[in-house]
């Protein structure tokens, strides 16, 4: 058994890793396999000596990365959490690569109306954000609370507010997740707004829902279901497609020629939950279709990216156990 006293130099780096009620200790202690004992502006690290070793280094690698990022101030303790399973892999591979450095976001996404800073928060969503400032079309595959529809709503404000596009397109093919809705009463909006509830979700995040009502009066926020994309052209648009995996080879080739000058495209879904019949969905075919297309990037996120609550991640890898 080894001890060790840990003291970190950054007050509010120790707070947001104790978290309320000292949450953030009783994860780390079963993360770390090791014990933590509260110490001033430290811990007192009790364990196995190599266990205690790897924690001093995490603690080490926390104190320089919290430094370093733009987004310290909205770090939690998933941010504490994705870099440490970043450090058990590096540690398994023995050697470190260059690609491996300990994530920081780079980009700033966009200021909310509340005056919050949005910053990518995993190397793929960092990848993400990049692919819709260097790609005219780009898809988003992986599973559910990786920040696909989040990410892409945040990115079309930005390009809306900085003048690069004129108006947000908002398209979701109405596939009813397993159940049987029936008659859906209202104009069309109230029709779709069911099925684009997640997309409205971050808009009001973004941008607020008073701005966001007065965009979609004005026209410069527009939602319409995939039907009704047949024979448009969009220009100066930011186009987001969701749920994609839910959208036919004739649907997703459509889409994609609604591409008009000055526009971006976002593709997003999950393969793991398609709704329609089997065999129907095109956006695998279409996603192995376009790899190393030129304007088109692709970025693959994996369960390390799900950024809703720690439990997520665990019902995701459940499920693909069955």
């Amino acid at each position: 058994m080894r001890k060790e006293q840990f003291t970190f130099e950054n007050q509010d780096l120790y707070r947001k890793i104790c978290g309320i009620n000292d949450t953030g200790v009783k994860n780390l202690e079963k993360q770390l396999e090791i014990d933590l004992i509260p110490r001033g502006n430290g811990f007192q690290v009790e364990g196995i000596p190599t266990k205690v070793e790897f924690a001093l280094d995490f603690f080490r690698l926390l104190e320089t990365n919290y430094r370093d990022r733009p987004d310290r101030d909205f770090t939690d303790q998933f941010d504490f959490g994705y870099l440490l399973k970043q450090a058990t892999r590096e540690k398994k591979k023995e050697e470190r690569k260059s690609d491996d450095e300990p994530f920081k976001p780079t980009e700033k996404i966009l200021t909310t109306y509340k005056g919050k800073h949005l910053y990518s928060r995993t190397k793929n969503q960092e990848k993400y954000i990049q692919s819709f400032l260097n790609n005219l079309i780009t898809f988003g595959i992986g599973p559910a609370g990786t920040g696909k529809t989040f990410l892409s709503v945040a990115m079309a404000c930005r390009f809306l507010q900085n003048g690069i596009v004129d108006k947000i397109v908002l398209t979701r093919p109405a596939v009813e997740a397993g159940e049987n809705l029936g008659f859906l009463p209202g104009d069309l909006n109230q029709k779709v707004d069911p099925y684009l509830r997640p997309v409205y979700d971050a808009l009001n995040e973004c941008i607020g829902f008073e701005k966001t009502q007065e965009y979609i009066a004005l026209t410069k926020i527009e939602i319409a279901p995939v039907a009704f994309m047949r024979g448009r052209t969009l220009s100066k648009s930011f186009i987001i497609l969701d749920e994609a995996q839910n959208c036919t080879l004739a649907q997703l080739k459509m889409i994609m020629t609604r591409l008009g000058r000055n526009s971006r495209m976002c593709i997003s879904g999950d393969v793991t939950q398609i709704d329609l019949e089997h065999g129907r969905s095109g956006f695998d075919r279409v996603v192995n279709l376009f790899r190393q297309t030129e304007g088109i990037g692709q970025v693959f996120f994996g369960k390390e990216d799900i950024t809703r609550h720690p439990l997520v991640e665990t019902i995701v890898r459940k499920f693909e156990e069955l």
